[in-house]
């Protein structure tokens, strides 16, 4: 089992604490049912792991008679030792192998009489289907909806944190002419990449794409063994989370040499504009689905509108992927401390493909970029 401690005040978790209680009751919940994984880091500044046995925060709704309490394992509690329990008011009520977890969180909860409970969205069937049993009268729903509407508007600590991660991972594509060069095969230059995520401030590398070639026209490509040649556009898309658990996400695309196909530099130049017109359209007031149409209108009047294949953004923090998200028809409206990628491409099926990918969180004066690489088509040496 492991528990990572968040770096952040207890102060600050004392606010999200109220201000899930009362998102709760605003929703009509009356408990959080919070199981390890983000929503956890967020709320009690430390995650874990829930396997079968069940960890869950119980918090209930502003105005319930139930007070919060952390169940854990007996076995795992140690791990929480750092945890500010007392400081935020959770009750921690351990349990050993052989009794009910399930039927400890019920009764946890009896003094709230409750009649809707939200489960974190990521709960393993296991123990959501043993709380419904656990809890018959109590409808359940996702806490997501809840929690989101906290978690999309980033504090001070929060996107310090992610300027930290898009710094780091700026480090990382700065030094990409070292590892990337003709006779390397994807999956080398790959596990060169992840260590230096590592090195240079990351907690762990979650993801490493290296996209050579025609395997650059798939966005979600991974790595292989296909050997990278001389001529090739070549899509690095990389990430991970700094020890504050929050994360970076960047991408930019290279040549390996003068590019072998001739439409590179042109179509190239698209997609840059496309990048950048969407970084100018965000900001305040402006909407989630706006600012991906000012992406794709770039792109779609040049005529490669059915080769952008995805979404233009995602939110990013504790997860990679989270709320809110750039797409066509979500109508939300952007505010202050949003914190999101983007990132348009270009995809030519057995030819090539191009993406450039920055972080960026709304401001009062507009987006700010939180990666700060260059993003022309950087040509390596060959």
């Amino acid at each position: 089992m492991s528990v990572s401690a968040a770096q952040i005040d207890v102060e600050s978790l004392r606010d999200r604490f109220r201000r899930a209680a009362e998102a709760a009751a605003a929703a009509g919940v009356d408990a959080l049912l919070v199981s390890p994984g983000s929503d956890l880091r967020y709320l009690l500044g430390a995650d874990g792991e829930s396997h079968e046995r069940l960890t869950c925060l119980v918090l209930p709704a502003a105005g319930s008679a139930a007070e919060p309490a952390l169940v854990v394992p007996k076995l795992e509690y140690p791990g929480y030792a750092g945890v500010p329990t007392d400081d935020l008011g959770v009750h921690v009520a351990t349990w050993v192998d052989g009794e009910d977890p399930h039927r400890l969180v019920a009764d946890l909860l009896k003094a709230g009489a409750p009649k809707s409970v939200a489960v974190a969205d990521l709960m393993p069937a296991l123990h959501t289907l043993a709380l419904r049993d656990a809890l018959p009268d109590a409808r359940q729903s996702l806490a997501g909806p809840v929690l989101r509407e906290l978690r999309m508007r980033k504090d001070a600590g929060e996107i310090e944190a992610l300027r930290k991660a898009g710094a780091a991972i700026d480090r990382v594509h700065a030094r990409m002419g070292e590892w990337l060069r003709p006779g390397r095969t994807e999956a080398e230059v790959g596990a060169d990449i992840a260590a230096a995520i590592v090195a240079e401030g990351h907690t762990v590398a979650e993801f490493v794409i290296v996209g050579s070639g025609p395997n650059g026209a798939s966005p979600h490509h991974g790595v292989s063994d296909r050997v990278i040649e001389k001529g090739d556009v070549v899509v690095v898309d990389i990430g991970g989370p700094v020890p504050e658990g929050y994360n970076s996400d960047s991408t930019r695309t290279y040549a390996v040499g003068v590019p072998g196909f001739d439409d590179v530099v042109g179509t190239y130049a698209v997609l840059q504009a496309a990048q950048q017109a969407a970084v100018d359209a965000a900001g305040p007031g402006v909407t989630a689905e706006a600012v991906d149409a000012a992406a794709r209108d770039v792109i779609a009047d040049a005529g490669f509108g059915e080769y952008f294949v995805h979404r233009t953004g995602h939110g990013i923090g504790l997860d990679v992927h989270e709320d809110p998200y750039i797409v066509s028809g979500n109508d939300l409206v952007l505010e202050v401390g949003m914190a999101f990628s983007v990132e348009p491409g270009i995809y030519l099926p057995g030819r090539w493909g191009a993406r450039i990918e920055d972080i960026v969180v709304v401001t009062e004066e507009g987006a700010v970029r939180l990666n700060t690489r260059p993003h022309e088509l950087a040509v390596l040496p060959s």
